[in-house]
């Protein structure tokens, strides 16, 4: 079985093929720059490169939130456009999952962090039993704070993982001393190839049936229900 995973849900861009038990190509960046311009190029070269044509595809696998608004989309509506014409599944996973997936060896809880400003992040707590990832806490979006002093409750050492960790370290150490693990910078970018081994366990779903997975309503969004509320 060949799967394309895409990963726009963020600034790093990823896009992976594997097929059965191996990584057949992956691509990765972590530029600031237009997801929408650069995604299918980067799945165009890497079907050349892997010798692949879009019509030997079993499944795709997508990132689809949280994450910034504009790139949720993007990778979504990609994605689900690909599995249409195609006629294939689409999966859609957590992207707090996928950037938790990259502390995979560490022993004991993974807290996945992407900043969400005013102090607030999108968040979960993860934990590996055996070779899968299983979710210990749903993914939310909370203020950083509250965060870790609900983590003191937990027993046990907890990797912070994700390249926006460093704006929130200070805080992090402060409430959770040695019991916090920072990642180191290289386990920072979710890969694309674990997006697609997470995909490949789960149920298929068509095109139609994913969504986005925002976790909470854009700042515009919430500006227009409260002028609505209050006309």
């Amino acid at each position: 079985m060949k799967i394309l995973s895409v990963d726009t849900s963020n600034f790093p861009l990823g896009v992976a093929l594997i097929e059965e038990d191996q990584v057949i190509g992956e691509y990765i960046t972590n530029k600031k720059k237009n997801h929408s311009v650069r995604a299918m190029p980067a799945i165009e070269q890497l079907l050349k490169d892997c010798d692949t044509e879009a019509k030997d595809l079993d499944r795709i696998v997508v990132a689809n939130g949280p994450g910034s608004y504009t790139g949720v989309r993007i990778g979504v509506t990609l994605a689900k456009t690909l599995a249409w014409s195609l006629n294939i599944p689409l999966i859609p996973v957590s992207s707090l999952a996928v950037l938790a997936s990259s502390g995979r060896y560490f022993n004991g809880y993974i807290a996945p962090i992407f900043d969400a400003r005013r102090g607030q992040v999108y968040t979960g707590l993860y934990r590996f039993e055996g070779d899968k990832i299983s979710q210990v806490e749903d993914d939310r979006n909370m203020l950083l704070a509250d965060w870790v002093e609900k983590l003191k409750d937990y027993d046990g050492d907890i990797l912070f993982i994700g390249n926006d960790v460093t704006i929130h370290e200070e805080k992090i150490k402060e409430v959770l001393g040695d019991q916090a693990v920072i990642a180191p910078f290289v386990s920072n970018n979710p890969r694309p190839s674990e997006l697609a081994f997470i995909g490949a366990q789960l149920e298929e779903r068509t095109a139609h049936e994913v969504v986005p997975n925002y976790i909470r309503l854009a700042e515009a969004e919430v500006k227009w229900l409260e002028s609505q509320k209050n006309s």
